[in-house]
């Protein structure tokens, strides 16, 4: 599947419509993935990062034909993993794969150990010597050399707003990051080929959420101030620790970072993925828009009363605090709302409002999900449309017969 850079305008009035047409032969529930919205967020995602590559979170995708899809775009290097036993599927046919959180999958650490291919192509993520231990415990001395990254914690300390970021890694600055690069560098059997820090805080909060402008300043203050602090310390730590290793990526930033994580000049690459398919959280970000490439079909298959509408399925609930953020988004018909007491359940979605009167059994209802990858989950394959027609469909992992967390 070719990804082009050609014009692309979302109008929701004619894009719903069309995917609608050219599923109308699928049965619910199905996901559909519109290739030139997947191609127009592609190259805008390429434009922000301004020439800096970007490696692939596959976790915002999940569908192995998209990710290589995307890799086939000049601009986009390599994977980022999240799980072992994903890497080492993926390397298969990858052959730059980084696992983005630490692994203690013994049977996929014998099995990377023992593969030279694999280990010349996977690289595990580490933030203390308690994960190289569960290596050597696992591979002793006769094994192939470990890749391994070293993650710098990239959350934010404010002097008056506390610890704002994401619990990863307890490496912190300077002494903590040299005082590991240096255990690694001494430990037989591992090579560190790089340092990777994600700011959570910055790529993964929005700073446009509808109805709250006093909230989205003070997003808008605290994204400012932790980017121009992560810029000095990463540079440090970069600096300390290349004086140790021979180090081949510096990777940061997410989808919603990509300008600013660009900008960073110790950064020679950027993660993301969600962009790509473009989830209704991105709403709320008003330094971009990708196009909603990618969502969900359920049917109306009850009128509890003529004025509602029930949907079979629709609790494809995203991860994170528990709020109304978290659940599908009613995208078409327009003028739809969950009911408060029930709203997105496991086998049902009772549905109010102008267009719920409107509807009959059989008719269909396009949903998105808060975020990206996640909604692969439910599926075993997307419809890939363009215009008016289905032009492939591509098994998620799940329609592959994988299920790695």
């Amino acid at each position: 599947m070719k990804l082009d850079s050609a014009p692309f305008a979302y109008d929701p009035a004619t894009y719903w419509p069309g995917l609608s047409a050219a599923t109308a032969g699928l049965d619910t529930p199905f996901g559909a993935v519109s290739v030139p919205a997947l191609a127009h967020n592609a190259h805008d995602m390429l434009r922000r990062s301004a020439g800096t590559t970007i490696r692939v979170a596959s976790k915002s995708i999940r569908v192995r034909g998209v990710i290589e899809s995307v890799l086939a775009l000049p601009g986009y290097r390599g994977v980022l993993a999240y799980t072992l036993p994903e890497a080492l599927w993926l390397a298969e046919t990858v052959d730059d794969v980084v696992v983005g959180y630490p692994s203690v999958d013994r049977a996929a650490i014998e099995r990377l150990g023992s593969s030279e291919k694999l280990a010349s192509r996977v690289t595990l993520m580490v933030d203390s010597t308690a994960q190289l231990d569960a290596v050597d415990a696992v591979l002793g001395a006769k094994r192939e050399t470990i890749r391994v990254a070293l993650e710098l914690n990239a959350s934010w300390r404010s002097p008056l707003l506390g610890y704002l970021g994401v619990y990863r890694s307890p490496v912190q600055g300077v002494e903590d990051a040299r005082a590991l690069a240096r255990a690694i560098a001494a430990r037989p059997g591992f090579r560190l080929v790089g340092i990777m820090a994600y700011e959570a805080q910055i790529a993964g909060v929005v700073n446009r959420p509808p109805g709250r402008p006093v909230y989205g300043r003070l997003v808008d203050y605290m994204q400012r101030s932790s980017t121009a602090e992560l810029r000095e310390r990463r540079g440090a730590v970069v600096a300390a620790v290349r004086e140790i290793a021979d180090l081949e990526f510096v990777n940061g930033g997410g989808t919603g970072s990509l300008e600013r994580t660009a900008a960073d000049p110790s950064v020679t690459e950027i993660a993301a993925g969600s962009g790509l398919f473009g989830p209704h959280l991105f709403d709320g970000y008003s330094h971009f828009t990708p196009a909603p490439a990618a969502a969900f079909a359920l049917s109306v298959v009850r009128k509890p009363t003529p004025e509602m509408a029930t949907l079979l399925g629709g609790g494809w609930i995203a991860s994170g605090p528990p709020a109304p953020d978290r659940l599908p988004q009613l995208v078409w018909p327009e003028g739809l709302r969950y009911v408060a007491r029930e709203a997105a359940g496991e086998v049902q979605s009772p549905l109010r409002g102008p267009a719920a009167a409107s509807l009959r059994v059989g008719d269909r209802v396009w949903l998105r999900h808060t975020k990206s990858g996640e909604i692969s989950e439910h599926l075993n394959e997307f419809a890939m449309v363009d215009g008016d027609r289905i032009v492939d469909t591509m098994p998620t992992y799940r329609g592959e017969g994988k299920a790695f967390l």
